[in-house]
């Protein structure tokens, strides 16, 4: 599943967020985030992101970012080198895959219940 830039993909407690910058085409910035709703408000689980100013996708690769009360909690650098064009849709793609962990843990995490809205008290 692919989402046009600036369009989300949300379900009752989680969301994938896509936006992209391009200039004449050329994607030049891009974030891919799954968000998951807690007590009404939206928080990062996972996101990948990338401004190509000083950095080149192609030669560094990209990373990914892991949340945990609204702090990044894990970094994981060691993702292939992708074309900036084509990075986008391999970061949909890896969520695809591996975003059931990443809520699952999210939720450990948080104390949530899959499917729960709201913070259960300790």
């Amino acid at each position: 599943m692919y989402t046009e830039p600036g369009h989300e993909v949300e379900y009752p407690h989680v969301r994938l967020c896509v936006d992209i910058d391009k200039r004449r085409s050329i994607s030049t910035r891009f974030v891919v985030q799954l968000e998951r709703r807690v007590n009404g408000d939206w928080f990062e689980v996972v996101r990948f992101d990338e401004n190509p100013i000083g950095h080149d996708t192609i030669e560094e690769g990209f990373d990914r970012a892991v949340y945990r009360d609204g702090e990044k909690a894990r970094v994981k650098d060691d993702f292939p080198p992708v074309n900036l064009t084509q990075a986008p849709r391999y970061c949909v793609a890896y969520i695809e895959e591996h975003g059931g962990v990443l809520l699952r843990r999210f939720e450990q995490w948080h104390n949530l219940t899959p499917g729960e809205s709201g913070r259960k008290n300790p």
